[in-house]
């Protein structure tokens, strides 16, 4: 069974959206170049990924553009509600 090692000075744990016993782990390693995207389940790590520094910014562009579209969507769909529909409903 793997060792659980702290996170690095940087990183963060994100729980999974199904339940606490999963968890995304992100970790930075300036030393290595790396940040370090690993899938946890139970305490266990069960796969990892590592993306080099200079890819990271295509990341976050692509994060931010899925979280602009679900704004819009969410604008678009409260936009579709009547006004003083749920007064009369």
């Amino acid at each position: 069974m793997a060792t659980v090692r702290p996170l690095p000075e940087l990183g963060s744990i994100y729980l999974d959206a199904r339940g606490a016993e999963r968890a995304l782990r992100v970790s930075w390693h300036h030393e290595s170049g790396l940040v370090v995207l690993s899938l946890w389940r139970d305490n266990v790590c069960a796969g990892s990924f590592r993306l080099a520094i200079d890819e990271v910014p295509a990341l976050i562009e692509l994060l931010r553009a899925g979280l602009v579209r679900s704004y819009d969507d969410a604008r678009g769909r409260l936009g579709e509600v009547e006004p003083g529909a749920a007064a009369s409903a």
